[in-house]
């Protein structure tokens, strides 16, 4: 595998407002994203952003610092030519949602998951009309189709930048629910990630932590945390 990566050849990184929106010189040439889009953004803060991030690179550019230019190349390239396919994909977890499928044991683990997850299922239903239904085990069961075309509705409503958050809200928490609801203001993302982790928080109390299980689940916190900011800085100008 190439260890190649591209070298910083600029000295100033800008966000500048432009015709319909808001974009990133550097040295003062616009960036494009990978399929030579113009990076144009619909706020100032995510423009400010992807500035910081190219201004952070020091000698090569390295992606993976780079998380809201990740976005919103994501939200140009691809989630704005497939919109339909992208959100029918994380539609579709409304009816294998995280947040329905619940320990057979022990009972306290039990006890738990209805103390966490059954106000946030009953939200929905009030908020959405869509009451989604807790069962036993992993094995798949369906949910009512009109509870899930309702919470479908709602992935539907978001533009292609919020769409490109979203992904990684529901992809990484597993929960279609979990998500709406801090897209709603319903939960902080901090309260969202600790109900997606509350299986995995069990395990831990019981056997440990697993140091290599332990850093992934940081960067999975990391990844939900940027999320969450891209999809809100996309709609709030600064």
């Amino acid at each position: 595998m190439s260890n190649w990566a591209p070298k910083r050849f600029w000295t100033e990184a800008k966000a500048i407002q432009v015709d319909g929106g808001h974009t990133v010189q550097l040295d003062g040439r616009s960036i494009k994203t990978p399929a030579k889009t113009l990076l144009k953004v619909p706020t100032a803060a995510l423009a400010q952003a992807i500035a910081a991030e190219w201004d952070a690179q020091v000698d090569e550019v390295d992606p993976a610092t780079m998380p809201v230019t990740r976005m919103a190349n994501s939200a140009l390239d691809k989630v704005a030519h497939q919109f339909s396919e992208v959100a029918e994909m994380l539609a579709a977890y409304g009816d294998s949602d995280l947040l329905c499928y619940r320990a057979t044991h022990p009972d306290a683990l039990i006890a738990r998951q209805a103390e966490h997850w059954d106000p946030l299922l009953e939200w929905a239903a009030d908020t959405y009309g869509a009451r989604l239904v807790p069962v036993a085990g992993i094995m798949h069961q369906p949910q009512d189709s009109e509870a899930v075309a309702r919470l479908s509705e709602q992935v539907y409503s978001l533009n292609h930048f919020e769409i490109a958050a979203f992904h990684d809200l529901v992809a990484i928490s597993g929960s279609l629910v979990l998500a709406l609801s801090v897209t709603a203001n319903r939960l902080s993302i901090d309260e969202a990630w600790s109900l997606s982790r509350l299986d995995e928080e069990w395990q831990i109390e019981q056997w440990g932590e697993d140091e290599e299980a332990s850093e992934l689940a940081q960067k999975k916190r990391l990844d939900i945390v940027n999320a969450a900011w891209f999809l809100q800085a996309s709609r709030n100008e600064t």
